[in-house]
């Protein structure tokens, strides 16, 4: 089967030779472990049961997880050992089963997530994606994942181009998430305050694009109004790589003026179902050490 999963539809059969997200048919895990640092509602007290998957569709310049993106660390495990990860996380107390950079895998997913729950997986799935997947793919997904947890990066194209060398970003991902909310609508949560069904659409701020990010605000509370969340994030973490001193204004961080400004426009929106970030959240002491634990 040749692969088109995502939008860059590379239509290459990955048991050959692998297209944009370095990404044979076999899966590949960094790691699995329980995760404190997503939205409240989705790490609690407990965490989230977060896997890593290895490789990426997108790899943006500014990639955080740039190890496993890039990098390609990370284990081979089969269909059957993930399932085993995902109800092992759920016997260690984890909240959900929280699937981190999956588009790539969505089929090895699916057959695992189908073996887990027929043994006894209960707890919500969420899946977590940069939102540059197609349409068909996502409904192979249906019924089997609670919460979509999708990134919405760009408006203007010029800035995916540049960023992430993709075309068409905010019209594909605007359908993705479209169909991400077709399939588990309305937030639902539970008595303490845990989602249990619904969708988050994050976006992350980058430095000097504080219009940008105004136009997705606009557009998402335009779209969905109060029938979603929006998580506005500050913490961009400017990386010491070749590729970051390309883009002079990506060599520095958001500052809180510039934030508070943001958090003040979506008020004016009208946005109340909204996640914002308080205190130090710009260092890479939030990302986790990619090596193989719990794979």
């Amino acid at each position: 089967m040749l692969c088109n999963l995502c939008e860059r539809r590379c239509n290459i059969d990955r048991d050959k030779t692998k297209g944009i997200c370095c990404s044979s048919n076999t899966l590949k895990v960094a790691s699995a472990i329980i995760y404190y640092y997503e939205e409240p509602c989705i790490s609690g007290n407990c965490g989230s049961g977060t896997i890593f998957f290895s490789g990426c569709n997108l790899k943006c310049v500014f990639c955080q997880n740039r190890e496993i993106s890039f990098g390609r660390k990370g284990k081979e495990i089969t269909i059957q050992r993930l399932a085993e990860i995902m109800l092992s996380l759920q016997e260690k107390g984890a909240l959900n089963i929280n699937l981190v950079t999956p588009t790539h895998y969505i089929n090895q997913i699916k057959e695992s997530l189908i073996i887990a729950k027929n043994k006894g997986l209960k707890i919500p799935i969420v899946y977590n994606t940069s939102s540059y997947e197609t349409v068909e793919s996502l409904k192979l997904l249906e019924g089997l994942i609670d919460i979509y947890l999708p990134d919405l990066k760009y408006y203007n194209d010029l800035y995916a181009m540049k960023y992430s060398n993709v075309s068409n970003y905010f019209s594909k991902a605007t359908l993705a998430i479209s169909e991400m909310y077709r399939q588990v609508g309305k937030p639902i949560f539970d008595r303490d305050g845990i989602m249990k069904r619904g969708i988050i659409v994050r976006h992350l701020m980058l430095p000097d694009l504080e219009e940008d990010t105004k136009q997705i605000l606009k557009y998402l509370y335009s779209t969905y109004h109060d029938n979603i969340y929006i998580s506005i994030m500050n913490q961009y973490t400017p990386i010491k790589t070749f590729k970051s001193k390309k883009f002079e204004n990506l060599n520095k961080k958001i500052d809180e003026s510039t934030y508070n400004d943001i958090i003040n426009y979506a008020l004016d929106l009208g946005i109340k179902k909204a996640f914002i970030q308080e205190g130090e959240t710009q260092s890479e002491s939030f990302i986790p050490n990619f090596d193989n634990e719990g794979v």
